[in-house]
């Protein structure tokens, strides 16, 4: 039932995006070159912040996606990777192919020690901060609905950010597990609030061990 609702979920985020979604406008190309290149003049900086925070989300997923596809069939490096690019599009395949891992077996490699990194954790939190308060307090409201009602590419890449902050408990529980964490409140917490919550347990939960370890009570 978990997999037959995800793959609905995603069939229907396809033919939305690319069926239903307001059509892209002229000037999309030169907008998205303007936000890649860093040439925000004239930008609604609630554009610019969401435009960034889909570079966030990705090392966010990569940080409990590595580890919960160490040790089982789906590897989620190759859709960890395509996310920088497309976001929920292939994060949701990982979430259907994936089974559940409660529990971690070692070792932790370099990159698993890495995206294990609270310091990683904390620098995706204050750029989320950051990215989050400019968007919210510079930004133009109005400009920005008017804009994500009509343009496919702001409309598309809204939609993906409330994708990844809904699907993020998906990988959360799992990974609480693994840390010997079974606190229901905090992890409705975390769920809760989007993107910041994520970030917020990256900082500050407790690292996995560096050897083999015996499995997690659920």
């Amino acid at each position: 039932m978990r997999r037959g609702g995800l793959v609905i979920l995603w069939s229907s985020f396809i033919l939305y995006a690319f069926l239903l979604a307001p059509p892209n406008q002229p000037d999309t190309t030169d907008l998205i070159l303007n936000l890649v290149s860093g040439n925000w003049q004239g930008i609604n900086p609630m554009i610019v912040a969401l435009f960034n925070i889909m570079g966030i989300w990705p090392v966010i997923y990569a940080c409990v996606a590595l580890i919960d596809g160490h040790n089982q069939q789906a590897r989620a490096w190759p859709f960890v990777a395509g996310s920088f690019g497309v976001g929920a599009f292939l994060i949701l395949p990982y979430l259907i192919w994936r089974s559940p891992n409660p529990t971690f077996k070692g070792p932790k490699n370099w990159v698993l020690g890495i995206v294990d990194s609270r310091w990683l954790g904390l620098l995706l939190l204050l750029g989320s901060l950051v990215l989050m308060g400019y968007g919210l307090i510079a930004g133009d409201w109005g400009q920005f609905f008017e804009q994500w009602r009509t343009n496919r590419f702001i409309h598309v890449m809204s939609l993906d950010f409330c994708l990844l902050w809904l699907l993020f408990p998906a990988l959360l529980g799992d990974d609480m597990a693994r840390r010997g964490l079974k606190n229901q409140g905090l992890f409705f917490a975390i769920a809760a609030v989007p993107l910041i919550g994520a970030a917020s347990y990256l900082a500050l939960r407790p690292p996995l061990p560096a050897e083999a370890a015996e499995p997690n009570p659920v």
